[in-house]
Parts: structure tokens; C-alpha cells; sequence
């Protein structure tokens, strides 16, 4: 069997000092009354002032040159930041996906020019990007995708659709994962591309998808004919697949897999605690090993982020097991209420359990579904 492996993280005082800062940033933000905490904060909580706002504090594309925009600090220092703008609720999802996984993937596979023009917007808050990955019919097998770009003077002619896009609506910009040749039964990953497709030209069009509360988050986008200048390609033509599943590993490993239910969890404890109930207390409690050690797998993802190794299978065990303790957040507060139904008296508790509950389908959807995940887990553990 394979041994799993992860770093212990040790935080620096330096590290520390910057956890407070933010904190401190984030209280003043909530006491002024320019954010209200909210759960899934990272995917449905937009707003373009608050996007600005860390951008102007060198908060987004915090691990970059400092010639693109960046700060060049540590992934450590980035996941201090995220863990604690998930942990406040804070409106991220408007520039979330092009920090955490956009900028990462053109640093790597983008071209000088492609760096140059996108990667200071993004660092701004002033850019924001969508991503092009599930269709409509290829469910959980991404290489049965259908959309198409094919060959023109000085481009090409991109056809097809996108589902669950999250933020197309708000996007200026989606990395579509296509094919740029026919599909090869025998070997079903060759032959796809990544294009940088601008969201407000002719032959785009984006429909929203609702949640359950009637949110509008996730959309589905239609391809017809548009065209994509040779200079949005990413990386080479042909190895999209390859390209595409390294990005994954950003996605499915940071702290938005554990804490999207976060705000509930810690406003159930401190309601349950200023009613001084001791039983309620003890069941909420009784998270908190499984959300450490999640915690601990998902910070030393970071760490060997940020040493250039592979961490595809772990990002995938972090991605299952958060995403199973995030549903178990609502779960456990859902039974403390049935007992405890003077809780619902809070307002923001209800609504934060009303956001956690009907978000919560969703949770296996987004960064590959929990049966995928653990496909990839069983491969990364059987005997060599």
C-alpha cells in the first residue's frame, strides 16, 4: 500500500502576525456593515468592491512575481488568507476561481504576453475568470466532452456548451477545455485543448442555473462559432487533458473543500455556549478532530504546492473527506435544532442553516464527484 505522506505545518510568528491582520481587516469589514457573513461564501458570495478591496492590499495572486502583480509569498501565507476569508463568510466568489487556479495554471502553461495582459488584472481584482470543464452530456467522465474548436485564419471556431460554470454570469473570461481533433477511442484524453475565451463577445451565451434558495451561481454556456485568436490558446495545442488535471489539483485541495459550512458551525457554538447548553455543545463539539485533521491533510497540500510536487491524490482525499464534513456540519445542526429549537430565534443562525442545507447538493458536484474522487483514491493506494 502507498504511505500517505503530508508535512506538518508549523506557522511561522510572521505568519501569525499576518492571521491577525486579517482578521482584524475582516472584523472591521463586518462591524461597518459592508459584508454579512454568509455560508458557501466562496461560491456564492460576489461582490466586486470586496474583490477590489483585497486586490489593492496585494491579497489576490498573493504567491505570484511581484513583475505580474504578486506579492510572492508563501502558499502557506495564501492559505492563512483563505482560511480566514472562508471562516468569516466573505463575498470571494467573484475573483476566487482566477486566483486559485487560473493564474496558477498561465503561470505555468501561459505565454509571456498572456501573463502580462491577465495575470496584473486578476491581482487588481479587476479580472475574473470562469471555468470551461463539465458538459451536459458527459456527466463525471470529462473526456467525453463534445465541445469543439476547429481551425480558422488566426484562431479558431469554438463550438459547443458548458454546464456548472460557476460565475459565467460575472466573468470576464472562461478557460474552455475543447477538442482540437477528433476523438481517439483508444486513447480518449488526446487531442483537447485550453482556449481563453472572452465571455462578452457574439456567439457567447450564458444561462443561469438556480439554486434551491433561487440563487443564481452556476450557469450553463453555449458556444456557437465564436472565435478565439491564436494568441488565447493555452499552453500547446493537444495537451489540455494533462493541463487541465494539474489545475485540478488547486481546485479540489484548499480550505473552501472544509469550511463552506464553517459560519454555521461557529455561530451554532457560540449561540449554544450563551445559552449554556452543555448537550448541544458536546454534540457540536465532537467535529471539531475531524475538521483538524482535514485541516492538516489540506494545509500540507499547500506546503507541497508550494515545493512543486504531485499532490493529485491527496488533493482528491482532501476533497472527499471535506466535502463529507461539510454536509456533516448541516446534519449535526439539524439534529441539535430538533432539540433545541429556540436556536432558530437567531437570525443569522437560520439563515445560515437554511444557505448550508440547500447548497448542500452541490457540494459532491463541484471539483469532481465524490465517486470520481474515489476512484482516483483507489488507484493512488494499491499495491505497486
Amino acid at each position: 500500500m502507498v504511505k500517505l505522506e503530508v508535512p506538518t505545518v508549523q506557522l511561522t510568528s510572521d505568519q501569525q502576525s499576518f492571521r491577525n491582520e486579517v482578521r482584524a481587516f475582516l472584523r472591521e469589514e463586518i462591524q461597518s456593515g459592508h459584508f454579512t457573513p454568509t455560508c458557501d461564501s466562496w461560491l456564492s458570495g460576489e461582490s466586486s468592491t470586496f474583490s477590489k478591496k483585497l486586490g489593492d492590499k496585494g491579497w489576490i495572486g498573493m504567491t505570484w512575481p511581484q513583475v505580474y502583480g504578486g506579492s510572492e509569498k508563501s502558499a502557506i501565507d495564501r492559505y492563512i488568507l483563505t482560511e480566514e476569508l472562508l471562516v468569516a463568510g466573505a463575498p470571494v466568489a467573484a475573483h476566487w476561481f482566477a486566483d486559485r487556479q487560473t493564474g496558477p495554471l498561465l503561470l505555468k502553461y501561459g505565454t509571456e504576453n498572456q501573463k502580462k495582459t491577465f495575470l496584473p488584472q486578476i491581482t487588481k481584482g479587476e479580472c475574473f475568470f470562469a471555468i470551461g470543464l463539465s458538459e451536459p452530456n458527459a456527466g463525471s467522465d470529462l473526456a467525453a466532452i463534445k465541445t469543439r474548436a476547429v481551425r480558422t485564419a488566426g484562431g479558431w471556431l469554438l463550438t459547443g456548451s458548458k454546464i456548472w460554470s460557476s460565475g459565467a454570469h460575472i466573468a470576464h473570461y472562461m478557460v474552455v477545455l475543447c477538442r482540437t481533433s477528433p476523438e481517439d477511442e483508444e486513447n480518449r484524453h488526446d487531442g483537447m485543448s485550453q482556449l481563453i475565451v472572452d465571455l462578452h463577445v457574439n456567439g457567447v451565451t450564458i444561462r443561469p442555473i438556480t439554486f434551491l434558495t433561487g440563487e443564481h451561481h452556476f450557469n450553463e454556456v453555449f458556444f456557437e462559432n465564436v472565435f478565439v485568436p491564436d494568441e488565447q490558446v493555452v499552453g500547446q495545442i493537444g495537451n489540455g487533458w494533462k493541463q487541465g488535471m494539474a489545475e485540478l489539483a488547486y481546485e479540489r485541495s484548499g480550505p473552501e473543500r472544509i469550511l463552506s459550512t464553517y459560519p454555521l458551525f461557529s455561530g451554532v457554538i457560540d449561540e449554544l455556549k450563551r445559552i449554556n447548553d452543555r448537550e448541544g455543545l458536546t454534540e457540536m463539539l465532537s467535529l471539531l478532530p475531524e475538521l483538524w485533521s482535514i485541516r492538516n491533510l489540506s494545509i500540507g497540500v499547500a506546503k507541497y504546492l508550494d515545493e512543486g510536487k504531485d499532490v493529485s491524490f491527496i488533493a482528491s482525499l482532501v476533497k472527499d473527506r471535506g466535502t463529507t464534513f461539510e454536509t456533516k456540519v448541516a446534519e449535526t445542526v439539524r439534529l441539535v435544532l430538533s432539540k433545541h429549537p429556540d436556536l432558530l430565534n437567531s437570525k443569522s443562525i437560520g439563515e445560515l442553516y437554511t444557505q448550508s442545507i440547500l447548497h448542500g447538493p452541490g457540494f459532491t458536484l463541484r471539483g469532481g464527484t465524490t465517486e470520481i474522487l474515489r476512484g482516483i483514491i483507489a488507484k493512488g493506494v494499491v499495491s505497486e
